[in-house]
């Protein structure tokens, strides 16, 4: 059996048994850190989010912000 920790932010996840135990969006097999990277790298919401169609602007928003000083 497996645990799965819900962070502050609904939309975010963590799970031993999903993407190495790394922070990723709820319900997909995508890690927060793959869309704070392309973001890190000139990548704009809007780019993320085409690329990413079945993301929701608020599920980008949390994997954007996930770690930040608020």
């Amino acid at each position: 059996m497996t645990h799965t920790e819900t962070h502050s932010e609904p939309h975010l996840v963590t799970d031993p048994a999903v993407c190495s135990g790394k922070p990723h969006i709820a319900g997909t097999r995508l890690p927060v850190e793959v869309l704070q990277g392309l973001h890190a790298t000139g990548w704009s919401r809007q780019n993320i989010l085409e690329t990413y169609p079945y993301l929701t602007p608020a599920q980008v928003d949390a994997a954007l912000s996930h770690g930040t000083a608020a």
